[in-house]
């Protein structure tokens, strides 16, 4: 322990001059998009490095792998195979799957571009063919035993915006806790010796699915509440709830409850280029200090099993991929709606109108954003809070609350103490800064808002249910009037094939409620006309 202490503290002396303050205390005056203060050649080497390890997960400690020859000849084998049919037999399982191809899109991944994009506000870092091999997201970590396949941060944090794959944009239907999900069901019927025979693994191989095994029992996982939302904080809290109560969270005893077994807390993964501006994380602000990378890599490593022990080592021993990948999060830009829809898509006289009214009424919690209409649509300067903010404003509460059945558990943590990582359940929810908020569509944490018409409406009068999709046709797959998806009778009659992408807000977790009263009602009638909204949209695709 003494060791690993003095090593933590070599690494924060050497860089000192460079660490920015993580504390609940920094004021930020201005956003840092540069969070390391680098020259402009080191920016741009460090934040290149930074998304190749977004885009392929760098943390080498993790336990939950699968091997990736044998599962691609599982995979892969035909239907009525025999040898096929019996690992179905004996994993007790059904699957439609006959490529991994296959699997990698039910799992939501996207496919490395086959050329460079203009459009995209992020380029990714130059990479080999067989590095695109496996879809964004998906990594092979090369091990002792043999490749293992795992999963990295672009998986959630990379959409698809028209065809193009724009790094820091949630990924609107991702499957990660489905997958853990699944496997935890499937991992006790797994018989490491036969899983060798069958499939004609090595002996790593199978030490790595003995290994997958035992990982996997400290697991907990929740299937989300529907397509788009993540279980992540669930995950957490009932894989912690799997583990000892020791400052390691050792993996052993017994499994204790946590109300999140039960309670919805689903969230969408969040977009990157927000971070730049604010001093404490995640949708409900609950993480008041430490890097937000330092605690995504952490919670990751929760919800896969992962000895906590051998976590902190590997941080303190990849201090440099870190900072890269933290300077890649924080330099991400948003993507710009004219780029998407042509240079005169935006009404401009429109706009400027629409800013008199954001003044009104968004501006206080969303901040302020400069123009100079007479050099164009960009914001010369953003002016968000120097102390990032939680507002309570009626929306579901569900995703706040959650924080508060495991909070005290991580705190505990040495690991948190190591990384300066600190959680404090609020009460409400960040109002995030707008940048990019035409893209980010469905809204509110929970999805429960289809467009911009909707979230500019009095709750009681949203749409209460409505179709979901991929976004891969402006014509079709987005109300340009309305900054989101089509509802009602404008719904393609494509997108109802797949029940997985009806939207209720009747459900638990996925009210859509809230965010109307002293904003755009004043004693419960609209302040703004059909006009008045139509400006203040057209002036929201300009951020």
């Amino acid at each position: 322990m003494k060791n690993m202490i003095a090593a933590f503290l070599c690494i924060s002396s050497f860089s000192a001059l460079s660490a920015p303050d993580w504390s609940r205390d920094v004021v930020v005056n201005s956003p840092r998009e540069n969070i390391y203060e680098l020259s402009p050649q080191a920016f741009k080497e460090s934040v290149m490095k930074g998304r190749k390890h977004a885009l392929f997960y760098p943390v080498t400690a993790s336990e939950l792998l699968i091997p990736y020859a044998p599962m691609k000849t599982f995979f892969e084998s035909s239907p009525n195979d025999p040898v096929r049919k019996l690992l179905f037999a004996l994993a007790k399982v059904v699957t439609p799957f006959k490529s991994m191809d296959q699997v990698f899109h039910y799992l939501g991944l996207h496919d490395f571009p086959k050329e460079e994009e203009s459009r995209n506000p992020n380029p990714l870092p130059p990479l080999s063919v067989h590095e695109k091999d496996l879809p964004m997201g998906a990594t092979l970590i090369a091990t002792p035993d043999g490749d293992a396949l795992t999963f990295g941060c672009a998986a959630c944090h990379t959409g698809n915006l028209f065809g193009t794959k724009v790094l820091g944009l949630s990924n609107r239907f991702p499957r990660a806790n489905d997958f853990f999900h699944q496997g935890r069901k499937v991992a006790p019927y797994v018989n490491s010796f036969l899983f060798q025979d069958l499939l004609h693994a090595t002996a790593g191989e199978r030490r790595m699915v003995v290994s997958s095994k035992n990982a996997i029992k400290y697991v907990g996982t929740k299937e989300p509440v529907v397509l788009g939302l993540d279980t992540s904080l669930a995950q957490v809290a009932i894989s912690l709830a799997r583990r000892a109560t020791d400052p390691y969270a050792e993996r052993t005893g017994s499994a204790r409850s946590n109300p999140l077994e039960k309670k919805i807390a689903d969230s969408k993964p969040a977009v990157w280029w927000n971070v730049k501006y604010k001093n404490r994380w995640l949708s409900d602000g609950s993480i008041v200090s430490g890097n937000p990378v330092h605690t995504n890599f952490l919670w990751n490593e929760i919800g896969r099993g992962t000895d906590l022990r051998k976590l902190e080592q590997w941080m303190l021993k990849s201090q440099t991929q870190i900072d890269d990948l933290t300077a890649a999060v924080f330099a991400t830009k948003a993507p710009r709606y004219e780029d998407f829809f042509g240079q005169n898509s935006i009404n401009v006289d429109l706009a400027m109108k629409g800013e008199k009214h954001f003044v009104q009424s968004c501006a206080k919690c969303h901040g302020s954003y400069e123009k100079n209409w007479s050099q164009g649509l960009n914001t010369v300067r953003v002016i968000y809070h120097k102390k990032t903010p939680v507002r309570e404003v009626g929306t579901d509460p569900g995703r706040y609350l959650g924080m508060n059945y495991f909070a005290a558990e991580l705190n505990r943590l040495q690991i948190s103490k190591t990384i300066g990582t600190v959680v404090e359940p609020q009460k409400g929810y960040v109002p995030p800064p707008l940048e990019g908020i035409w893209a980010r569509w469905p809204y509110f944490h929970n999805n429960s808002i289809p467009n911009l018409c909707a979230l500019l409406t009095k709750a009681s009068e949203r749409p209460k249910t409505y179709w979901a999709h991929e976004a891969n046709d402006t014509n079709t797959d987005y109300d340009q009037d309305c900054a989101g998806y089509p509802v009602a009778e404008r719904t393609p009659e494509t997108w109802k094939k797949d029940k997985n992408f009806f939207y209720d807000t009747a459900r638990e977790g996925m009210a859509n409620s809230g965010h109307d009263e002293k904003i755009i009602l004043e004693n419960g009638v609209e302040i703004f006309s059909t006009i008045q909204k139509r400006e203040l949209i057209e002036y929201l695709k300009t951020l």
